[in-house]
C-alpha cells in the first residue's frame, strides 16, 4: 500500500482537527438547547406550583379563617369563665395568656412564611430567575468616561457600517454586550470592549474556541437557575399552606371541608363547655360572672387568630 506524502498527511490532520472541534461545538450547542428546553417545563410546573400554593393559602384563609377565630375566642372565654369561678392565680394567669394570644388574622404573605407576595415571587427571586440586576442601578447616568466609550464604540461598532451580513450580525451582538456595560455603568469591561473592537474580528479557530466557552457558560447558567427554582419549590413545600397541600394533592378542597367539620366538632364542644361555666358563675339573682359575657355565639367578631401556627 502506497504511503502518503508528508505533505498530505498534514494537510488531512489540519481538515480533521477544526472538523472536529466543529463537531464538539455542536453536541455542546444541542445539549445547551436541550438544557434550555428541560429548565422551561421545570420554570412551569414550579409556576404552577406556587399558583397552587397561594390559592390554597386564600381558601384556608377564607373558609377556615372565621372558624379559627371562633376557637381562639372560645378557649378565651373559657379561660376567663374559670378563673372567675375559681380565683385561682394560676387560672388567672393562664385566662390572660389566652386572651392575648388572640392576633389578628394572618395575610397571606405570613401564611406563606415570606416566600411572595399576593403577585408572586419577591424582587429579588425575580430578577434571579429573569437574568436581571437583583440591586439597582447605583446611579441614574453612568459616569463621563463611561459614556465617551460608549459612544465611541457605537460609532464604531454600528451595524449599518458593516458590508455583509455576517458582519452585521457580529456587530449587533457587540452592540448587545456594548449597551448591557452602559446599562450597569461597567466603565471597565467598557474599556475591555474598547481593545477587543481594536484587535478585530476572531479568525474562525478562535471564533469556534469562543462558542464553545459561550456554550458552557451557558449551561453552568441553566444549571445555577434550575438549583434556584428548586430552593424556591423546597421554601413552598416547606411552608404551612404547602405542608397542607401536600397531604391531599389530588383533593385540596376536600382537605379544607375535613378540616372544616373538625374545627366545627370543636367549636360545638367548647360552645357547650362555655354554657356549663356560664351556669356554674351565675349569681343568686340570674345575672352572670366574668364567664357569663362569652355565651356561644358571640364575641368572635372582632377577635383575630393564630391560624397561622394551627396550619402547620
Amino acid at each position: 500500500m502506497p504511503v502518503k506524502p508528508e505533505a498530505q498527511q498534514e494537510a488531512e490532520a489540519r481538515q480533521t482537527g477544526p472538523q472536529a472541534e466543529r463537531e464538539a461545538v455542536e453536541r455542546l450547542d444541542r445539549a445547551v438547547r436541550a438544557a434550555e428546553t428541560a429548565l422551561i417545563e421545570y420554570e412551569i410546573a414550579v409556576e404552577t406550583f406556587r399558583i397552587e400554593v397561594e390559592n390554597f393559602s386564600r381558601l384556608h384563609q377564607q373558609r377556615l379563617g372565621p372558624l379559627y377565630v371562633r376557637l381562639d375566642e372560645l378557649d378565651a372565654l373559657i379561660a376567663e369563665a374559670v378563673a372567675a369561678r375559681t380565683g385561682d392565680p394560676e387560672d388567672l394567669r393562664k385566662a390572660r395568656e389566652a386572651r392575648a394570644s388572640v392576633l389578628p388574622m394572618p395575610r397571606v404573605e405570613e401564611l406563606l412564611q415570606g416566600w411572595m407576595d399576593s403577585d408572586g415571587l419577591p424582587p429579588e427571586a425575580t430578577a434571579m430567575l429573569t437574568d436581571q440586576r437583583v440591586r439597582p442601578p447605583e446611579r441614574v447616568r453612568p459616569g463621563e468616561r463611561a459614556r465617551r466609550l460608549y459612544r465611541e464604540l457605537v460609532r464604531l461598532a454600528h451595524p449599518d457600517l458593516a458590508q455583509e451580513e455576517a458582519e452585521r450580525e457580529r456587530r449587533e451582538e457587540f452592540l448587545v454586550r456594548v449597551n448591557k456595560a452602559y446599562a450597569d455603568g461597567d466603565e471597565e469591561l467598557l474599556a475591555e470592549l474598547t481593545e477587543e473592537w481594536a484587535a478585530g474580528p476572531p479568525d474562525p479557530a478562535a471564533r469556534e474556541e469562543a462558542r464553545a466557552e459561550e456554550l458552557y457558560a451557558r449551561l453552568e447558567w441553566l444549571t445555577y437557575r434550575r438549583e434556584l427554582l428548586a430552593r424556591v419549590v423546597s421554601g413552598l413545600e416547606e411552608s404551612a399552606i404547602g405542608s397542607m397541600l401536600k397531604l391531599a394533592p389530588d383533593d385540596p378542597d376536600g382537605l379544607l371541608e375535613e378540616i372544616g367539620e373538625r374545627l366545627r366538632t370543636q367549636i360545638a364542644e367548647k360552645e357547650a363547655r362555655l354554657v356549663e361555666l356560664s351556669a356554674a358563675v351565675a349569681t343568686p339573682d340570674g345575672g352572670a360572672g366574668a364567664g357569663g359575657a362569652g355565651a356561644p355565639g358571640t364575641g368572635a367578631s372582632g377577635a383575630g387568630t393564630t391560624g397561622a401556627g394551627r396550619a402547620g
